[in-house]
Protein backbone atom coordinates (compact mmCIF):
# COMPACT_ATOMS: atom_id res chain seq x y z
CA UNK A 1 0.00 0.00 0.00
CA UNK A 2 1.37 3.51 -0.88
CA UNK A 3 2.72 5.09 2.32
CA UNK A 4 0.05 8.47 1.94
CA UNK A 5 -3.03 6.12 2.03
CA UNK A 6 -2.24 4.76 4.90
CA UNK A 7 -1.25 7.98 6.65
CA UNK A 8 -4.36 9.73 5.40
CA UNK A 9 -6.50 6.24 6.47
CA UNK A 10 -4.57 6.24 10.01
CA UNK A 11 -5.43 10.51 10.46
CA UNK A 12 -9.28 9.51 9.89
CA UNK A 13 -9.44 6.62 12.64
CA UNK A 14 -7.65 9.24 14.93
CA UNK A 15 -10.13 11.58 14.47
CA UNK A 16 -13.34 9.54 14.61
CA UNK A 17 -11.54 8.13 17.93
CA UNK A 18 -10.78 11.63 19.24
CA UNK A 19 -14.38 12.66 17.99
CA UNK A 20 -16.07 9.95 19.64
CA UNK A 21 -14.23 10.53 22.95
CA UNK A 22 -15.52 13.97 23.51
CA UNK A 23 -18.76 13.45 25.00
CA UNK A 24 -20.94 16.23 26.15
CA UNK A 25 -23.37 15.61 28.90
CA UNK A 26 -26.47 17.88 29.41
CA UNK A 27 -26.37 19.77 32.64
CA UNK A 28 -28.06 18.12 35.48
CA UNK A 29 -31.24 19.98 36.05
CA UNK A 30 -31.18 21.80 39.62
CA UNK A 31 -33.82 21.20 42.20
CA UNK A 32 -34.74 23.48 44.40
CA UNK A 33 -37.07 22.04 46.82
CA UNK A 34 -38.27 24.55 49.00
CA UNK A 35 -38.42 23.85 52.92
CA UNK A 36 -41.88 22.61 54.01
CA UNK A 37 -41.99 25.41 56.73
CA UNK A 38 -41.07 27.69 54.12
CA UNK A 39 -43.65 26.72 51.74
CA UNK A 40 -46.34 26.32 54.57
CA UNK A 41 -45.05 30.47 55.68
CA UNK A 42 -45.60 31.47 51.94
CA UNK A 43 -48.68 29.28 51.94
CA UNK A 44 -49.93 30.67 54.97
CA UNK A 45 -49.28 34.59 54.45
CA UNK A 46 -50.60 34.07 51.03
CA UNK A 47 -53.89 32.98 52.15
CA UNK A 48 -54.78 35.94 55.14
CA UNK A 49 -53.41 38.17 51.89
CA UNK A 50 -56.29 36.07 49.96
CA UNK A 51 -58.71 37.11 51.83
CA UNK A 52 -58.29 40.53 51.96
CA UNK A 53 -56.38 40.80 55.47
CA UNK A 54 -53.78 43.31 56.00
CA UNK A 55 -50.94 41.27 57.79
CA UNK A 56 -50.05 43.24 60.86
CA UNK A 57 -47.01 40.50 62.05
CA UNK A 58 -44.61 38.20 60.92
CA UNK A 59 -42.33 36.31 63.05
CA UNK A 60 -40.53 33.58 61.46
CA UNK A 61 -38.47 32.37 65.27
CA UNK A 62 -42.17 31.91 66.61
CA UNK A 63 -43.95 30.94 63.27
CA UNK A 64 -46.10 33.71 64.03
CA UNK A 65 -48.44 35.21 60.87
CA UNK A 66 -51.37 37.84 62.23
CA UNK A 67 -53.73 39.84 59.53
CA UNK A 68 -56.71 42.77 60.28
CA UNK A 69 -59.41 43.56 58.41
CA UNK A 70 -61.82 45.94 60.27
CA UNK A 71 -62.80 44.21 63.56
CA UNK A 72 -61.73 40.82 62.51
CA UNK A 73 -57.93 39.37 62.83
CA UNK A 74 -56.93 36.15 62.12
CA UNK A 75 -53.32 34.33 63.54
CA UNK A 76 -51.53 31.65 61.78
CA UNK A 77 -49.26 29.58 64.15
CA UNK A 78 -47.11 27.27 62.17
CA UNK A 79 -45.04 24.62 63.80
CA UNK A 80 -42.20 22.21 63.15
CA UNK A 81 -43.18 18.49 63.91
CA UNK A 82 -39.93 16.67 64.89
CA UNK A 83 -41.30 14.06 61.51
CA UNK A 84 -40.08 17.24 59.23
CA UNK A 85 -43.79 18.35 58.37
CA UNK A 86 -45.49 21.46 59.63
CA UNK A 87 -48.88 22.12 61.53
CA UNK A 88 -50.82 24.85 60.58
CA UNK A 89 -53.23 26.68 62.93
CA UNK A 90 -55.47 29.48 62.33
CA UNK A 91 -57.57 31.01 65.06
CA UNK A 92 -59.21 34.43 64.85
CA UNK A 93 -61.18 36.87 66.27
CA UNK A 94 -64.26 39.05 65.29
CA UNK A 95 -65.72 36.79 61.78
CA UNK A 96 -65.58 33.34 61.80
CA UNK A 97 -66.25 32.63 58.60
CA UNK A 98 -63.01 34.86 57.38
CA UNK A 99 -61.00 31.97 59.72
CA UNK A 100 -62.86 29.21 57.14
CA UNK A 101 -62.08 30.99 53.97
CA UNK A 102 -57.90 31.54 54.74
CA UNK A 103 -57.81 28.19 55.72
CA UNK A 104 -59.34 27.08 52.19
CA UNK A 105 -56.92 29.64 50.29
CA UNK A 106 -54.08 27.77 52.23
CA UNK A 107 -55.33 24.46 51.51
CA UNK A 108 -55.50 25.69 48.20
CA UNK A 109 -51.85 27.10 47.97
CA UNK A 110 -50.75 24.19 49.32
CA UNK A 111 -52.68 21.84 46.51
CA UNK A 112 -54.74 20.18 48.82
Amino acid sequence: MNLKLIMCRLTVVLAVLLLDACVAYAPAPIVVQQSRFDQSWAAASGALFDQGLTITTQDRNTGVIRGERGDTSVTAVLEPLPDGRVQVKFSGKGDTSVIDRVSQSFNQRMSR
